[in-house]
């Protein structure tokens, strides 16, 4: 059985992967020259299970109004003229619940502990290297109230299998001794031991290769412009390629996981996809004194920016901006994440060697991902992943394989097409798959 999988990222990749395991004849198409050249590409780098509690939270709402103007706010809404844009905030408001945060973050904590325990068995099966790191990821707060706050959803992730332990501001350093500098600022901390990180760029890349010397076909620098259905089921693709040359692509299957325009290219088969772009940034800099940059993957939760070494390299990525669908960098922006890694880390890195990134991250107002079955008989998604695209695309893809093979995934979650307890994300794939 021929499948095509639309999206050569993170998650398209892991999909194919896992398809061609399962004895599927696979295709991927992309509209760049190589994989993981967009959203995937420089990222956080963290495998981070415990970073379960979604935007959309009782907090949120306040936090956002106290942030309006502020042009290096860490989740920044510019207001357009964009119904898409009003559509997915109101969507949003309704998430931001007691009773909606426990749920989605049960849901996140589920796909986040398969898939990290997949990525660790996909990583033993074949030998694949991204400049990993087993260290854990340290969440630390420079804010009382914030740190008050976390403790909460801390216990309920330590209670849904990923310990999250509540630590002092001192033993937040004896864990990573690089923010000694910083220990006046700290209030304390959060510490995940099984959370990983590592290069998600170089990963896609390296299990894209072993997926081409499976058998794997990649069609890369073909734009997907249409797909056309049939009655209920998709009857082909169509793109241009490098030469500008209209091509018709079919398959027996088709998987469409291509971020921020999956919704787009749903949107003309009546498949209502509630996905907006959310704009990060990232920098990455050689490690200028290894003694003062961090070896342990960080999360600043104030500032919504993550830390990760990769190497002799150190990516700091974050902050969200929701109104802006292109990929220009705002250097406010770009500032503000400099200014705070200096704050915290002075003299760790190179800064005459920065490297600044933006990338356009598909995000539902849940923040769970749409993964499963439409009302197209051949038509899967995998898409909608947000901030955790890298933690969860092992997980995803293998579950998205077994859903197209007809079997049943080992995780609990809310799969698109499937009759789970109802929730916002079972509500919006009953919209999509009557």
């Amino acid at each position: 059985m021929r499948v095509l999988v639309l999206g050569a990222g993170v998650v398209g990749v892991a999909s194919a992967w896992f398809l061609s395991r399962l004895g599927f004849e696979v295709s991927v198409v992309d509209r760049q020259n190589e994989p993981a050249a967009e959203t995937s590409f420089a990222n956080g780098g963290q495998i981070s299970v415990s970073h379960a509690e979604p935007w959309a939270n009782p907090a949120a709402p306040m936090k956002i109004l106290r942030w309006v103007g502020r042009r290096d706010a860490p989740l920044l809404f510019r207001l357009q003229p964009d119904p898409a844009q009003w559509r997915w905030g109101l969507a949003f408001l309704r998430e931001c619940t007691r009773e909606r945060a426990r749920h989605n973050i049960a849901q996140l904590v589920r796909l986040g502990l398969y898939s990290r325990a997949t990525l660790q068995a996909l990583r033993r099966e074949t030998g694949i290297a991204y400049d990993e790191r087993s260290r854990g990821i340290l969440h630390f707060y420079t804010s009382a109230a914030e740190f008050e706050a976390a403790q909460a959803p801390a216990r309920l992730m330590s209670e849904l299998g990923c310990t999250r332990r509540v630590v002092s501001a001192d033993e937040a350093v004896a864990i990573e001794p690089a923010l000694r500098r910083a220990r006046p600022m700290l209030v304390g901390a959060t510490y995940t031991e099984a959370d990983e990180s590592g290069d998600a760029c170089r990963f896609t890349r390296e299990l894209a290769a072993r997926c081409r010397a499976c058998g794997v076909r990649f069609l890369m620098a073909h734009r997907v412009t249409a797909l056309r259905a049939a009655g209920r089921r998709i009857e082909q693709v169509e793109a241009i390629d490098a030469e500008g040359r209209y091509l018709r692509l079919e398959a027996d299957r088709y998987v469409l996981a291509l971020g921020c325009d999956s919704a787009r290219l749903a949107a003309p088969l009546g498949l209502r996809l509630n996905i907006y772009p959310a704009k990060g940034y990232s920098l990455t800099m050689p490690v200028r004194e290894a003694a003062l940059a961090p070896e342990v993957s960080l999360t600043d939760d104030e500032h919504k920016l993550v830390f990760s070494r990769l190497g002799d390299r150190l990516r700091i990525a974050g902050t969200a901006e929701l109104g802006r669908r292109d990929r220009a960098l705002d250097h406010h922006r770009c500032a503000a994440i400099l200014r705070r890694v200096e704050q915290l880390f002075p003299g760790a890195g190179d800064t005459s060697q920065l490297d600044y990134w933006s990338g356009l991250r598909p995000a539902t107002p849940s923040n769970l991902p749409w993964i499963g079955a439409t009302r197209y008989d051949n038509l899967y998604l995998n898409t909608g992943h947000g901030t955790l695209g890298w933690t969860q695309a092992c997980g995803s893809g293998r579950a998205l394989a077994d859903l197209i093979a007809g079997r049943r995934p080992e995780v609990d979650f809310a799969f698109c097409g499937a009759p789970p307890a109802r929730s916002s994300a079972a509500a919006g794939c009953e919209n999509i798959c009557a």
